[in-house]
């Protein structure tokens, strides 16, 4: 598909009229003379004269048969008139709306190439409408403000409106250019378990592998960097009834934090409605069904039972955890970060079993 670079937008436009008046001077024809040999009344051409009355294709055809200037020029004037005045009429509320745009985090998007730098606010509007892909700033509000979104989360969220709902578009993005099967639960626990000897592998490997797995659930799977203004692990929801979508931000940049975020978002996808956005900050949320999650998410990547048997040990030492990890084929960092999770290690021990995340391409 070819892509204008430089269309053609002219800051002005005249109408018609102009140029009917314009002809009609030349050739020495009145206003009056003109209507009757069009056959139409004498105030219609005055208004069409003076731009109050569009010009309809009927009436471009008897200008053609009189005049001998071809329809479609009529009619193209009359087009780029009227796609001027919206043009500027859309200028006009947009610039008084200027505020809604600055509360985006535009830098970043257009960092990201999502869209490109805006020459003015009014300009930044129009990017970010056609980002979100909406026609207007109250269509954004009805589909994208948290008033009107039911998203759960922990009381200490703190993440912007504006730059929450931008995150989510991207991961939403990304999520229409994967290709997925309809739905099965079936399928999607299955693939949950197979992910966990993911966590065992690179995370370069591991995460194309799990999306794959995912999309033939039914489940788009997208690592969205997070954005400034965003304080969130992952979230989870649904495109349509027949796919679901789980974002993760790895805003932590370790292993243990980017898998357990997987499998939390995995039990909303499962457990929860499908009518909720579940949009998450912490692991430890105050909510039933982020506890729930949490729930799941633990007795997943290791059977409570297994658990239960090894903190009875009051594993502490690298090799304890190493043995353990390596007996339930999930990464040694997982287990790091669930012992830490419960008190069982401090915050500051045998972080190194963790592998640290880092982005390919730095903004």
């Amino acid at each position: 598909m070819e892509t204008m670079l430089h269309p053609y937008n002219p800051d002005y436009s005249v109408p018609p009229g102009w140029v009917l008046e314009e002809h009609l001077e030349v050739l020495g024809i009145s206003h009056a003379e003109f209507a009757r040999r069009c056959g139409r009344s004498s105030k219609l051409i005055s208004e069409i004269i003076s731009g109050k009355a569009v010009l309809a294709p009927k009436t471009a055809l008897e200008f053609e048969r009189v005049l001998g200037l071809d329809a479609r020029i009529w009619l193209g004037i009359e087009s780029n008139y009227q796609l001027h005045r919206a043009r500027e009429t859309e200028k006009e509320t947009t610039s008084k709306r200027a505020k809604w745009a600055t509360s985006f985090p535009v830098s970043e998007l257009v960092r990201r190439e999502y869209i490109q730098k805006p020459e003015s606010t009014a300009d930044a509007v129009s990017e970010l409408l056609a980002f979100f892909g909406v026609g207007s700033i109250d269509a954004w509000t009805t589909r994208y403000a948290a008033v009107n979104v039911a998203y759960r989360h922990s009381q200490s969220f703190s993440s912007d409106e504006k730059a929450l709902a931008t995150w989510l578009r991207l991961g939403e993005l990304e999520a229409e250019n994967q290709k997925c099967e309809e739905y099965s639960e079936t399928r999607f626990r299955d693939a949950t378990r197979q992910i966990r000897s993911l966590t065992c592998e690179s995370v370069e490997k591991a995460i194309p592998h799990a999306t794959k797995l995912c999309n033939q659930a039914g489940v788009a799977l997208a690592l969205v960097r997070p954005l400034s203004g965003t304080a969130l692990s992952g979230a989870a929801r649904w495109l349509s009834p027949k796919k679901a979508v789980i974002q993760l931000s790895a805003r932590h940049k370790s292993d243990d934090h980017l898998w357990f975020s997987f499998y939390h978002e995995a039990a909303h996808i499962l457990l929860h409605s499908k009518k909720d956005i579940f949009v998450d900050a912490a692991r430890n949320g105050d909510t039933g069904a982020e506890k729930e999650a949490d729930e799941w998410a633990s007795k997943t990547l290791v059977p409570k039972t297994e658990w239960e048997r090894f903190v009875a040990t009051f594993p502490r030492s690298r090799n304890a955890v190493e043995i353990f990890s390596d007996e339930q084929g999930v990464a040694p960092g997982i287990i790091v970060g669930m012992l830490q999770h419960q008190g069982i290690l401090p915050w500051t021990h045998l972080n190194g079993l963790k592998v640290k995340l880092v982005w390919r391409n730095p903004e």
